[in-house]
Order: C-alpha cells, then structure tokens, then sequence
C-alpha cells in the first residue's frame, strides 16, 4: 500500500502543474485556488465525520495545523499559481524541485531531525537531473515576467517545506491524517476567501469544459486524494522521503509530454531522467543503507 500511495501521488503531482496551465486564467488565480481548497476542506470534512477516526488534534496542536494549512495549502498554492502563469512549467517545476533539499532543512530546524547524508545527496543528483531535462528550454527564458515566476516559485517552496515541517511534528503526534487535511484546507479556504472578499472579487464559475475538467482534477484527484495519500506517506516513511518524489515530478510531466506528442526523446531526457531516478534510489536508501549509515 505504501508503493501504491507513493506512485499515486508520485503521478498525480508531476502533472499538477499541466492542469493548472489547462485550468487558465478565465477567472484570477485567487478566486480559482478558492474554489479548489473549499470543495476539497468540504469532501475532507465529510470524510472526517463519516470515518470518526483515531487521533484527533488537541489545543496545543492547532497552531501546528494552522501552519500547515496557511502554508502548504493557501500562500504556497497561490504562489505556485502565479509562477507558472508568470514563467513557464518547466522553469517552475525546476525551482520547486528544489523542496527535496528545502524539507529536510525545515526538518532539521524546526523538528532536530538528523540530515542524513544520502537525502542531500540525493536531492542534488535530483536537482542536477531536473537541470539537464528542462536545459533545451532554457533559451526561452527571458524578461521580467520569468524572473518574477522564479522568485515567487521559490517563495511558494520555501512554504511548501515550512508546511512539510508541521506536517511531520502533527505525523508524530498521532494527528490523524484526515482530521489534519480537513482542518487544514478549512484554514487555507478562510485565508483565500479574505483575500478575494478584500479584493472585491466578484465569484463566478467559468463553464468550459477545460476548466471544469482541469479544476476537478485539481481538487478530488490532486489535492483530496493525493493529499490524504502524502499524510499517510509522512507517516509512515518520515517527511524528507516522502517529499523526496518532487524531484521525479518533472519525468513523469516529460514521459508525458513525450506520449501526447509535445516534446521527442532526447539525450537531455535521458540524462535527466536516470539522474533523477538514481538520486531517488540514494535518498530513498535502496540497497545502500550500510554504506551511508
């Protein structure tokens, strides 16, 4: 089951960023996150009450569910939206890869894990992976727009890791997965529709089916299921690993650029790809656990 949720969210998320592209700007990009992170606190919530489980948070583990859903799921999402609008996929995929080193810090700092040498190096052979995959589409980048969706792309992983921090401390309080996703995306819902009220933002729902489509991909497949999924990875294997799978995000979008006809196999694909996944191997401890222990 771990695999099976790991691959899930493993695919899921590396084509998160094409549906985001597919959604558009029919509407802004805040009043879009809105609709995703209430539908989504919504099903969690009735999840919440239908399942009753085990673990439920207590006072002194609200701040930390606060965070984490301000943080993963509000201001990170936001900023993500707004990078790849600003700057292309590939470049924002590139910076947000960037969480695997980012995370095990946050770990570090804040919970006094122990940085273990096979996750940074791990997360620089994935980094270095993601660098020769996307460098045929370097030549594009240009103006201010692109620099802009860099800074913001980074500002949105730093928060990520900064989520991923509380998300392991509420993991090791016994949090119940489900009960931390639905309080989480309550809070993130309240924080986007206080930005939208103060933008004096007026709510509609575009009808094309590219939006519809895209949105509901968004919020039951990529954030209710993948999000329940990620949790119980966190849980279950720790938060550095767990968050290790960004680093293959940008393969999995290539094979599927690759499949749908929009790029062709290249020496960059390769490369990318067997760097990235031998950079898995190393931080994930495959069968190399003695030697960097």
């Amino acid at each position: 089951m771990t695999n099976f949720m790991y691959m899930f969210c493993l695919i899921v998320w590396g084509l998160n960023f094409i549906a985001v592209k597919i959604q558009g700007t029919p509407v802004s990009l805040e009043l879009s996150l809105t609709y995703r992170l209430v539908i989504t606190a919504l099903l969690f919530l009735i999840l919440a009450w239908f399942m009753k489980p085990q673990g439920k948070p207590q006072k002194q583990d609200m701040p930390f569910i606060i965070v984490f859903g301000v943080c993963n799921f509000a201001f990170s999402y936001l900023c993500l939206y707004y990078a790849t609008m600003l700057s292309s996929a590939a470049i924002v995929t590139l910076i947000f890869s960037l969480k695997v080193i980012l995370t095990p810090i946050a770990l570090r700092i804040f919970l006094k894990e122990p940085l273990h040498r096979r996750v940074l190096l791990g997360g620089i052979l994935g980094v270095i992976g993601v660098g020769v995959l996307i460098y045929p589409t370097l030549h594009s980048f240009s103006g201010l727009a692109d620099f802009k969706g860099i800074l913001i792309a980074f500002l949105g992983t730093l928060l990520t890791a900064i989520g991923d921090a509380s998300s392991a401390r509420n993991a090791k309080c016994h949090i119940d997965p489900v009960y931390a996703n639905a309080i989480g995306f309550a809070v993130g819902s309240v924080v986007m529709c206080g930005i939208v009220w103060m933008e004096g933002q007026r709510m509609m729902i575009p009808t094309s089916f590219t939006y519809l489509s895209a949105l509901l991909y968004l919020t039951v497949i990529a954030s209710f299921l993948a999000w329940l999924f990620y949790l119980k990875l966190v849980e279950r294997i720790g938060g550095a690993k767990s968050g290790y799978m960004v680093a293959l995000f940008p393969v999995i979008g290539g094979i599927a650029s690759v499949l749908i006809g929009e790029s062709t196999v290249s020496i960059y694909l390769i490369v990318g790809c067997l760097s990235s996944c031998i950079g898995a191997a190393i931080a994930l401890g495959f069968k190399i656990k003695p030697i960097l222990r």
